[in-house]
């Protein structure tokens, strides 16, 4: 097993290390020369300074999403975010009842619907088509008269799929339903303006987006605010929404992260698409390595392979890549990827799966040694085809 020194990072869907500058930011709040004071003490200094630096990541979280900075609701990340989106719809909803998700959604999501659905109410779970996206017309044929909320995820975590949000949105809203988007795996890597594709919830993650773990956001539209009771009760904090002290360094680098991604994004993501690429060159070359979801819209930052070669394991990589073979839920749990198994993978398939996910830091030596590591670990392994 390689030192950490060694280890090259490929995991950033699970989380990415915070960038430099978010962290020097993060160090002025904290210890008593800095601004340490809590948002809501209004009477002296050190808590309006506080005040100030929230208030300035708000505005910088919204500008990433195209959203009003009064719209943005901070949370812990996108799973309370997500959790709030539901669970609030649903302790407001009295004839609309019914919820839409698909069979992709990150945990977050399918164990609170299951949560709501014991709950009484009915939840339709899409499948994928045979591309592994969850299209607009899936959607419009599942909608009922009695259909509230849809919750569906802009880039899927483990595929790197994109979902037509905007066409969504448009079939959603002309039934008198919400939209609720997890963009935990989207913030920062691809475009997101949520008033023109028509999105009414969004959920985010700092430490998605090279911020730090703890801190998250929910977007909620004008429209959608009424629609949403909180789930946290103690002092009216973020507009009732969500109550609890304000970590004014989390928020802090969050916003910074967020600005940075802002005016970063587009050349960040043009050069992982090239790196992704040199990757790919490299290892599909190989008889019986295939990419998942190739013929979908996707995002360039992660990559799912299957490796259909007897002898082959993801855990010959793990001494010398940080990889994962899925979603960091689905790996501590020990079960098969949902979203795998859901796009047309028999397990065995998936247990020979692994995401290559890239990010800000990844290199081109990076990503030349990942392609050698897997070739050097498929070289003794024959094809299935071939072997029958």
């Amino acid at each position: 097993m390689s030192e950490k020194g060694d280890l090259r990072y490929f995991d950033y869907a699970a989380t990415t290390p915070a960038d430099p500058r978010v962290i020097e930011a993060m160090f002025g709040c904290l210890g008593l020369e800095g601004d340490f004071g809590n948002p809501a003490s209004s009477s002296h200094g050190a808590g309006q300074r506080a005040r100030r630096l929230v208030e300035q990541a708000r505005k910088d979280v919204a500008a990433l999403i195209g959203a009003d900075a009064g719209d943005i609701v901070w949370t812990s990340g996108a799973t309370e975010s997500n959790n709030l989106a539901l669970k609030g719809y649903a302790d407001r909803a009295t004839e609309k009842r019914h919820l839409i998700t698909s069979q992709l959604e990150h945990k977050a999501i399918l164990d609170t619907m299951t949560c709501l659905e014991a709950r009484g109410m009915p939840v339709t779970r899409l499948a994928p088509n045979a591309q592994g996206e969850i299209t607009a017309e899936a959607v419009a044929a599942a909608l009922r008269p009695d259909t509230g909320l849809v919750s569906l995820m802009l880039v899927n975590n483990e595929v790197g799929t994109l979902t037509d949000i905007a066409a969504i949105a448009r079939v959603v809203h002309a039934a008198g339903a919400l939209l609720h988007v997890d963009a935990a795996q989207a913030l920062g890597k691809t475009a997101i303006d949520v008033k023109a594709m028509g999105m009414d919830l969004l959920s985010m993650s700092a430490h998605k987006v090279y911020g730090p773990k703890g801190i998250g956001a929910l977007y909620v539209s004008p429209e959608a605010f009424e629609r949403i009771a909180p789930q946290m009760h103690g002092g009216g904090h973020e507009r009732g929404l969500r109550s609890g002290t304000l970590a004014t360094h989390q928020i802090v680098g969050m916003g910074v992260a967020c600005e940075i991604a802002r005016n970063e994004m587009q050349e960040d993501s043009e050069r992982i698409a090239r790196l992704g690429e040199r990757l790919l060159e490299q290892v599909l070359a190989v008889p019986g390595v295939t990419l998942n979801a190739a013929h979908a819209k996707r995002i360039a930052h992660t990559l799912s392979l299957t490796f259909d070669l007897p002898g082959f394991f993801p855990f010959l990589l793990t001494g010398d890549l940080a990889i994962s073979s899925t979603s960091a839920c689905n790996s501590a749990a020990g079960s098969p990827s949902h979203v795998l198994t859901a796009i047309g993978l028999g397990e065995e398939a998936a247990s020979r799966t692994v995401r290559l996910s890239l990010g800000r830091f990844t290199t081109q030596e990076d990503v030349d040694f990942a392609a050698d590591c897997m070739l050097r670990a498929v070289a003794p392994c024959t094809p299935v085809a071939a072997a029958l």
